[in-house]
């Protein structure tokens, strides 16, 4: 499985879900510090800010953030089929932009026989609220190679509902459409 959440719920999901792995995409400023009793190997903190394109000094996400993150969903991957069977726990500050991004980014990668469309639509439809960085969809459709279909399942979507803040949601790793 693969968990989103908000910053304030991942406390709570590391104890109840007991993830292997964990992604923090926060801004620079409010990164936090491996949970304890947390493997730091297995935490991959991406400081970067929910911006879709470059404003002032804030840290947009770059090619160089999807590309570690790609990686890091690899390696969890791996550790799945080696027999680990924890799941993936991504987190952002509210659980609605960059956390849902990175698990559009994982479906994708997990399921590259799926079109992106209907993976974008099981993270909607599994969190209302979801409204995926699109910046970071960009960059991941490219380091993909998925010819911009990254980008049009996400536009499809829409916004998500509003919030101020999503519930911890999960994914199954693999998916098929019916």
């Amino acid at each position: 499985m693969i968990y989103v959440s908000p910053l304030s719920a991942v406390h709570d999901a590391i104890r109840k879900h007991a993830p292997s792995h964990l992604v923090s995409l926060l801004d620079p400023d409010t990164m936090i510090e491996t949970p304890e009793g947390f493997d730091p190997a297995r935490h991959l903190r991406i400081g970067v800010n929910d911006i879709a394109e470059p404003i002032d000094d804030l840290a947009p996400p770059t090619q160089a953030h999807v590309v570690e993150l790609i990686e890091f969903i690899r390696a969890w991957d791996v550790a799945q089929r080696d027999g680990d069977p924890s799941p993936l726990l991504v987190h952002c500050w509210a659980g609605i932009s960059r956390s849902t991004a990175a698990a559009f980014i994982a479906l994708c990668i997990l399921n590259e026989d799926q079109s992106e469309a209907f993976l974008a639509r099981q993270i909607r439809d599994s969190a209302p609220h979801a409204h995926p960085n699109r910046l970071m969809v960009t960059l991941a459709d490219d380091a993909l190679g998925r010819g911009g279909r990254m980008v049009a399942a996400v536009d499809a979507l829409g916004p998500g509902r509003a919030a101020w803040e999503g519930m911890l949601f999960g994914l199954p790793i693999r998916l098929e459409e019916g």
